[in-house]
């Protein structure tokens, strides 16, 4: 499964959770009432800044993971 479906599908189940209309959730993330259909069709081309506005209101975290992170993770100890 291609990860803008993966998002989509959360996306989707947060909302339903939280029992929340699509309009509700842009209304509430300051987003157009399209957007959150786009996105939960699995649109892959989303600003960032909408997508956290909406990741917020459902309180959903995204975590980066990356084997550089551990590396910047350590030089940012080392200069501190």
């Amino acid at each position: 499964m291609e990860q803008s479906q993966k998002l989509a599908e959360v996306i989707s189940l947060h909302r339903k959770a939280a029992k929340l209309s699509r309009i509700k959730l842009a209304e509430l993330a300051g987003v157009g009432k399209t957007v959150v259909y786009d996105i939960e069709k699995g649109k892959e081309s989303v600003q960032l800044d909408t997508l956290r506005k909406i990741l917020k209101v459902l309180n959903i975290t995204i975590v980066l993971t990356s084997p550089l992170l551990e590396n910047l993770t350590s030089q940012g100890n080392e200069k501190g």
